[in-house]
């Protein structure tokens, strides 16, 4: 499996209502210094219905500022639709919906 797939069944395995970093992504991976190519996995997501690529953001909880599917104003409407909320600077609170599980 490439590199682009592993990334895309880890984003699979983000619940609604959490979010995950790049970085987060990258270390999962075996990859600790792969985040940026995890952004560019994600740039290039061919099914962002299938592939939830909104749900990851920067290390501090921000959104992409252009998130890929239409800026992050569109990021954080797909968010707050599944209930994660952002602040005014599009930031996410990740004491509160970062995913903590293991993939």
């Amino acid at each position: 499996m490439s590199f682009f797939e592993n990334v895309y069944d880890v984003v699979k395995a983000i619940p609604k209502g959490k979010v995950a970093t790049y970085g987060q992504i990258a270390r999962i991976l075996n990859a600790p210094r792969a985040s940026r190519a995890v952004g560019y996995a994600l740039h290039a997501n061919p099914t962002p219905v299938v592939i939830p690529c909104h749900r990851v953001v920067n290390r501090h909880g921000g959104l992409a500022p252009s998130f890929a599917f239409g800026g992050r104003e569109v990021q954080a409407d797909m968010l707050a639709k599944e209930g994660v909320v952002c602040d005014e600077n599009f930031v996410v609170d990740l004491d509160k919906y970062q995913w903590r599980e293991e993939f």
